[in-house]
């Protein structure tokens, strides 16, 4: 910190921050000046360093633009500064996660709630709206033949789980319809921009004093794909109350008061710079493919279960939310038809 220019002196009030399941965050105070650190966890996996490094650049060229995101203050891709891990620092977010509790005056507002549901939409569309190779992330990632690559890819995904002991196969009704109904309606244009990866309502950060998204947080999957993956991804995991998806999304999706998914797609569309030259006829194929993704990473837990990797409860409940997803998928399909 005092090499990157920061204001020195004592670190106090030094606490960790829940909501993170594979990295730490520590909220600290230095110099007059609140930092939130993020690092990966105290045992590295293999992958953990790389995946900080790009959410450091990701997030670091979202400077600049109205995307609600933490800002970096400082990062450190260097992996000798602390103990071999990667980490930086951002500014804290003034907010809260609507999945975890509601509080005064969302609560009582239903009219509240459904503007935050809608916000949802529009957070998603600023990130849109970024033109990733004007902001420096020209050569990130590899959006090249993306779309083409998504059923093939996580088919072999799903395929590997049977190399762990004990599991019998996926039992998902409609995994014999719902790969191939993809390849044959996949959209024949599109273009490419940043992907949060993992766009739901348990990632964003809410004001305190009103509907407005403070933060879109965790960026773990971030990456240069087919933005309307992610508006596909936060229809996927919308709440209804027919399924489990409801009681993932906490108070805020057992409110009653969001707005349909119709909508949502709606308020995303009123960002022009998000939607030209992207076709949102289509996002009924983008939600299919994100209810198939969603669902096969789900059942990874599952068979692990399987083979005394994951806890047995944690897997059976995965594989009910999977069995949903597939279902929630078919019935996409049967409104596009």
């Amino acid at each position: 910190m005092d090499a990157q220019g920061l204001p020195d002196g004592p670190f106090e009030d030094v606490a960790p921050l829940a909501g993170g399941t594979q990295n730490t965050l520590i909220r600290f105070t230095r110099g007059g000046r609140t930092y939130v650190l993020r690092r990966g966890p105290r045992h590295l996996r293999a992958r953990t360093n790389d995946v900080l490094r790009r959410e450091a650049r990701v997030l670091t060229a979202l400077d600049g633009t109205d995307v609600p995101a933490p800002r970096i203050l400082a990062a450190s891709p260097d992996e000798s500064v602390m103990n071999g891990a990667v980490f930086y620092l951002m500014t804290p977010v003034d907010g809260f996660n609507a999945s975890v509790a509601l509080p005064e005056p969302h609560l009582s507002s239903p009219a509240i709630q459904r503007e935050m549901g809608l916000n949802a939409a529009r957070a998603l569309s600023s990130l849109g709206a970024v033109d990733h190779t004007a902001v420096g992330l020209g050569d990130f990632g590899k959006p090249e033949g993306f779309l083409e690559r998504q059923v093939g890819r996580w088919m072999s995904e799903l395929e590997s789980y049977n190399a762990l002991d004990g599991y019998p196969g996926p039992d998902i009704p409609g995994l014999d319809k719902v790969p191939g109904w993809l390849d044959d309606n996949r959209p024949t244009t599109w273009r490419p921009g940043i992907m949060h990866g993992d766009y739901h309502l348990a990632n964003l950060m809410y004001a305190p004093d009103g509907p407005e998204v403070a933060a879109i947080v965790d960026w773990e999957m971030c990456t240069i794909g087919d933005p309307l993956l992610d508006l596909g991804w936060l229809l996927a995991t919308w709440p209804d109350k027919d399924d489990e998806s409801t009681s993932l999304a906490g108070p805020l999706g057992a409110s009653g008061a969001l707005p349909t998914a119709a909508e949502l797609v709606t308020a995303y569309g009123e960002r022009s710079e998000a939607t030209a030259g992207r076709d949102l006829s289509a996002i009924t194929w983008y939600a299919v493919l994100a209810c198939f993704k969603l669902g096969i990473v789900l059942e990874g837990t599952h068979a692990r279960a399987f083979a005394g990797k994951a806890p047995k409860e944690t897997g059976d409940l995965l594989h009910a939310i999977t069995l949903g997803l597939f279902r929630r998928a078919q019935t996409f399909i049967a409104s596009a038809s």
